[in-house]
């Protein structure tokens, strides 16, 4: 076994049981059991990360709420949402933590606007974190997020359908509804199907904030609410520099 234990400390070999521990430290979930099964004890700070459902408002965007309010009041730089399919609502973000006026949200009018946006957006370092809703998205287009979430510094979260086909995004979930009602969401369930330095885990339920449920009772409305239209979002259009963005959150 020692012969064993020299070799294995050896670099380029690694241990399949467990999840590399050299990576650099990760965005706190907020949920210490989500953090155990994630690279770096948490959410990545750069690079695509992928969450695959097939049902809006069963916890997406409550998964992501601590990390996106601690971005939000530690950094200047705006969290854009892409494309989202609904308007979030904005008290229950604040409740969440959230510094509405960081938030911006656009509504391109073409798939290939959404890939615009999302390029000069992570490539331009005055987003913290970018989250979109693509209709299509190619695998050659996900490298190229990524390599502008690197350059940026930017966290770049997709959401898309669950039979979509393995990507290169670094870091891929899918999400699916806990056992309780759609009217009270108290935990969501996890299966991390793609991980640097790990391999696919079982599924594992993510239990929230009983509190927040009882500050806020028709959470089930939270992120659900009517489709988003142009009337009520900042719209970006080309050729608008990101770091111009304006003051107030859409």
């Amino acid at each position: 076994m020692g012969d064993l234990e020299s070799l294995m400390k050896k670099s380029g070999l690694w241990r399949a049981s467990s999840i590399d521990c050299e990576f650099r430290q990760g965005l706190p979930s907020g949920f210490p059991l989500l953090d155990n099964h994630l690279p770096g004890s948490g959410w990545p700070v750069d690079g695509v990360t992928e969450l695959l459902h097939d049902q809006y408002g069963i916890g997406e965007l409550r998964l992501l709420s601590p990390a996106l309010a601690r971005l939000s009041q530690e950094q200047s730089r705006r969290i854009l949402l892409v494309s989202p399919p609904f308007i979030p609502y904005p008290p229950a973000l604040q409740a969440c933590g959230v510094d509405l006026s960081t938030l911006l949200i656009v509504q391109p009018k073409s798939d290939q606007d959404i890939l615009w946006i999302l390029e000069q957006a992570l490539g331009s370092k005055s987003c913290s974190a970018v989250l979109a809703w693509p209709q299509t998205i190619l695998d050659k287009q996900i490298r190229r997020l990524q390599i502008a979430s690197k350059e940026g510094n930017t966290w770049n979260i997709l959401f898309r359908k669950t039979n979509v086909r393995s990507s290169p995004a670094e870091l891929r979930i899918h999400l699916s509804a806990g056992n309780a009602p759609l009217s009270f969401h108290s935990a969501i369930n996890v299966k991390i199907l793609k991980r640097r330095g790990g391999w696919e885990s079982t599924t594992f339920r993510v239990d929230f904030d009983d509190n927040l449920n009882q500050q806020t009772p028709d959470f089930s409305e939270l992120f659900v609410n009517p489709p988003v239209n142009n009337n009520e979002t900042k719209i970006l259009q080309r050729p608008v520099a990101l770091p111009s963005f304006p003051a107030t959150a859409g």
